[in-house]
Parts: structure tokens; C-alpha cells; sequence
């Protein structure tokens, strides 16, 4: 089989983007999730374990890497992000290559949060971002369990804008209803596989 076509689905908080990779998963193509890696690479034995106990003393347990004292860090020390993400991101890039060479499929689809902030983008062949207007996107994030308009604001503010996101995209798919969703990644699905080099 030839070497998949890999997409990068991307988008912010609350923007459909886990709803759109189930629809993927329908099509019968296999997606990569980063979250997913990332929490694989936290737990006992990960990859990420030796380096971060290491690099962060005490934000390691026998459960592997505690996130709520990941996040104490980062509250105490901004430049720890820094830090991690120099741990992290080649160790996910690492296990995304290792997903694509294990993959039997045409088309091969990698849901990255930070695909354009990390610069996996540059690894993809085509890239998807999932968009909806503020209000919808508010209220979604908003009727998440614990969530408040503050830690919305700030997560927010990590991210780059959904318009640059859009701008930088090669495709967009706007989440405004389940059906609608489904039949632009079935019809997106199709245009890949009708292109000469798919």
C-alpha cells in the first residue's frame, strides 16, 4: 500500500473537534489522538515518566505523572511549560509516526489540539479545522462539568484564534449540526480519495 494520506484535524475549545474525529472513525479511518498519546505517555511505564520525574522532582507517582501537580507547577513557574513541552512534544511526535506506520488505511487522520501552535501541520498533507461561531462555542465550553467563564477565557487565550486557524487551514468544516458534520467529513473523505496523489 502506498504511504497514507495524512489530514490534521485541528480547532479551539468547544468547536466540535473530538464529535468530528468519531465521524472519521465512521468513515473507517483510523485517528490518532494526541490527548490520547499524551495520557498514554503520563501513565506507569510511559515514555514521558523517566524525564519528567527527572526534570520536575515530585510531580511523579506510582500512577505515573500527576497532571494536578503538573498544573500546581505551571501556576508557580510559567517558564515550566516551557520545559515540559520540550519532553512532551517529541516523544507524541514519536508515537504519532510509530500510529501512521502501523496504519492499513488510504487516509489517516491525527486530532491535534496545537496542530498549527506546534508545527504538525508541516508534517500533514492536508489540514482540517473545525469552527463554530463564538456564542455556540461559548456555550458548549460552558456546559462543560467544573467549567467557568475565567478558565474559559484562559484557555482561550493559549490558543491561536479561530481565524488564523481558519486562514492557515486547507479545509473547514463549520459544527452547527451532528448530520451536517458527518456528511462534510464523508464528502471530504471523497474528495481525498478522487484526488490523483491519494
Amino acid at each position: 500500500m502506498s504511504v497514507p494520506f495524512r489530514i490534521g484535524l485541528t480547532g479551539s475549545i468547544g468547536m466540535g473537534k473530538s464529535t468530528t474525529g468519531r465521524f472519521f472513525t465512521e468513515q473507517g479511518l483510523p485517528v490518532w489522538d494526541a490527548d490520547a498519546a499524551v495520557a498514554r505517555l503520563y501513565a506507569p511505564g510511559g515514555a514521558a515518566v523517566a524525564p519528567m520525574a527527572a526534570a520536575f522532582p515530585g510531580v511523579v507517582t506510582g500512577q505515573g505523572v500527576d497532571r494536578t501537580a503538573l498544573k500546581a507547577l505551571i501556576a508557580r513557574d510559567p517558564g515550566a511549560l516551557a520545559r515540559i513541552e520540550t519532553i512532551v512534544h517529541p516523544l507524541t511526535a514519536a508515537d504519532r509516526v510509530d500510529f501512521l506506520a502501523a496504519a492499513a488505511a488510504d487516509i489517516v487522520v491525527f486530532d491535534v489540539p496545537l496542530l498549527f501552535e506546534t508545527g504538525a501541520d508541516a508534517w500533514m498533507d492536508a489540514t482540517l479545522v473545525v469552527t463554530a461561531p463564538p456564542e455556540l462555542q461559548r456555550a458548549r465550553v460552558l456546559a462543560r462539568p467544573g467549567m467557568t467563564a475565567e478558565r474559559f477565557e484562559a484557555l482561550l487565550a493559549r490558543q491561536m484564534p479561530d481565524r488564523e486557524k481558519r486562514a492557515r487551514s486547507t479545509h473547514i468544516i463549520e459544527t452547527l449540526g451532528l448530520d451536517s458534520v458527518r456528511a462534510a467529513v464523508a464528502a471530504l473523505v471523497e474528495y481525498i480519495r478522487g484526488r490523483p496523489h491519494a
